[in-house]
């Protein structure tokens, strides 16, 4: 719940009615009518002040007790809707919420805080067309703070709505912005889409403008934007010119590094590319700490794992697809790819198993009704309200810790396995910069090799499991023969006849560090890549060949 009211103590009228409620014997509903009779004829900030002082308590029943009371006193307050309605969404009343929070908007449309609640009580629920509706029309008729402005950019964004965060952006933009955090998320979001030439306008005027720009790592986002043809390109100059300047924190260093090592690694000079990349990634890994016994004792745990015996009946009109393996496998251009099948809908990486995972593990009660209810609320997050396809793709690769859960869940799931070449999937994972929290071995040969052997040998033992529900797809065949791969894989799948490469999806967004590879014409330039290297990085030679 979320109530905007002074830090100040409570003033008379709403002390005075507190005072008198904590007097009583016990907190029911003849102490929350006295309460509210104490209350009557106060002015609106009282009631809410009040309200404020009982969601601090805990005290749910109080809370809706006199927000109820103060709807009658002052039934045109939007701030009084959204009181209610986060006193409501906390007793998960949310039919209740949503209907006061669109009609706090409808009388006041430009209502941030109804706009926001809103929003995030959709995103929660897999509406995600819904909430970014609602957030576009907080900011169509008037400009808002530019603080709210990037909070409804990183709500969208992590909603998966990327195409959406980008209109805001470019609106407010195209209205006289110069803001540079505006125009870096700008950079970030068109890259996301393919949008290359303007990500590079946008990024370029931040880096013109702020400093900053360096620790929001926008020139690693220049490095993503094209595959460089020439050492004359002006990025160098400008990624050597940054690594000069006084202050840099570390992590923005590492970053420009990694910049400089794409760079390298695109013009064939692989010396400069293996220098600038082992520095970045010594700069990372020392920041970090990855335990491989801890992953190795995750692995032999998902292995003696047994779920319920208990299963759900299969979807009947819908078939959810797992994209797992290593990250740098090829998940991003095969789920790209199938996307382009128009019953096929692509939603990038979600978030959910690992957290329904740890609930049913934790849980008590009925475990049928608890694998319902985790079916429910992956279901509703991946297939949301914004599509009409039959199968839908989550490509998180680490998945493949959680193929029993999928299957419980969703027992008529396709789960494609893609592997590739150990010293190339390594290389690749190793020449990235991920997001803090995010892949964290992947600055260490010896912790990338770990996760490799253990994420092939948990896949292993669920293909004994589940031979029919699994089939693996080897990055060196989708490169190599993509129409053979994708005609028999879309034969597995069991979709409907479709050119596969006679269009491009124009909707998908991605987000991973293949945005701008997975949209190039397929080639085999990294196919046995790791060999370019291995004389400068020894280190490769110690994963297995294969």
């Amino acid at each position: 719940m979320t109530i905007d009211t002074d830090a100040s103590p409570l003033a008379g009228r709403c002390a005075a009615a507190l005072a008198a409620y904590d007097r009583q014997p016990e907190h029911g509903e003849i102490a929350c009518r006295a309460l509210v009779d104490k209350l009557a004829g106060a002015p609106l900030a009282d009631w809410l002040e009040c309200a404020q002082s009982l969601v601090l308590r805990g005290d749910a029943r109080a809370t809706l007790a006199v927000l109820e009371a103060a709807s009658q006193e002052h039934p045109k307050s939007s701030d009084l809707r959204v009181a209610m309605a986060g006193a409501l969404l906390s007793n998960h009343d949310t039919d209740r919420a949503e209907s006061l929070l669109r009609d706090a908007l409808s009388t006041d449309p430009g209502h941030a805080a109804a706009g926001f609640l809103l929003a995030r009580m959709l995103k929660g629920q897999g509406r995600m067309r819904a909430m970014a509706e609602v957030l576009q029309a907080l900011f169509r008729d008037q400009r808002q703070d530019p603080e709210l402005m990037i909070q409804a950019i990183e709500l969208l964004d992590d909603a998966g709505c990327q195409r959406v965060a980008a209109e805001l952006c470019e609106r407010e933009i195209n209205a006289g912005s110069d803001d540079p955090r505006l125009h870096a998320y700008a950079g970030m979001l068109l890259a996301q889409m393919g949008e290359f030439e303007r990500a590079r306008a946008r990024h370029e005027f931040a880096l013109a403008r702020t400093p900053q720009a360096l620790e929001w790592h926008v020139p690693l986002g220049l490095s993503d934007l094209q595959r460089y043809t020439s050492r004359e390109h002006p990025d160098f100059g400008v990624f050597h010119a940054a690594l000069k300047q006084a202050g840099l924190s570390e992590r923005a260093r590492a970053s420009l590094l990694f910049a400089l090592g794409k760079a390298y690694d695109d013009i064939a000079d692989y010396v400069q590319a293996a220098h600038y990349l082992r520095e970045a990634n010594a700069i990372v890994h020392a920041t970090i700490r990855w335990s491989r016994k801890q992953w190795r004792r995750s692995i032999e745990a998902r292995i003696s794992r047994r779920m319920p015996a208990t299963s759900l009946a299969a979807p009947a009109d819908w078939t959810p697809i797992f994209m797992v393996g290593m990250p740098r496998s090829g998940t991003t251009l095969l789920a790209e790819l199938l996307a382009r099948h128009p019953q096929v809908c692509h939603r990038g990486e979600l978030t959910w198993l690992p957290t329904l995972a740890e609930q049913l593990t934790a849980g008590n009660g009925d475990c049928r009704a608890r694998l319902e209810n985790a079916a429910a609320t992956y279901a509703a997050h991946l297939r949301q309200d914004d599509s009409d396809a039959r199968w839908f793709i989550d490509k998180q690769p680490f998945n493949f810790l959680h193929v029993d859960l999928i299957l419980a869940l969703f027992p008529n799931a396709r789960i494609i396995h893609c592997v590739r070449n150990a010293r190339d999937n390594a290389l690749s994972l190793w020449m990235q910069s991920f997001q803090p929290g995010r892949q964290e071995y992947a600055y260490d040969f010896p912790d990338i090799g770990a996760v490799i052997q253990g994420s092939r040998r948990l896949m292993a033992h669920w293909l004994q499991r589940y031979p029919d529900a699994i089939r693996t797809v080897a990055y060196e065949s989708v490169t190599t023969a993509p129409a053979t791969c994708l005609h028999e894989l879309s034969a597995w799948l069991e979709l409907p006849s479709h050119d596969l490469f006679g269009s491009r999806s124009t909707t998908t967004s991605i987000s991973t560090a293949s945005l701008w590879q997975a949209r190039q014409p397929i080639h085999t330039r990294s196919v046995q890549r790791w060999r370019h290297y291995v004389a400068y990085l020894p280190e490769l030679l110690q994963i297995p060949d294969r």
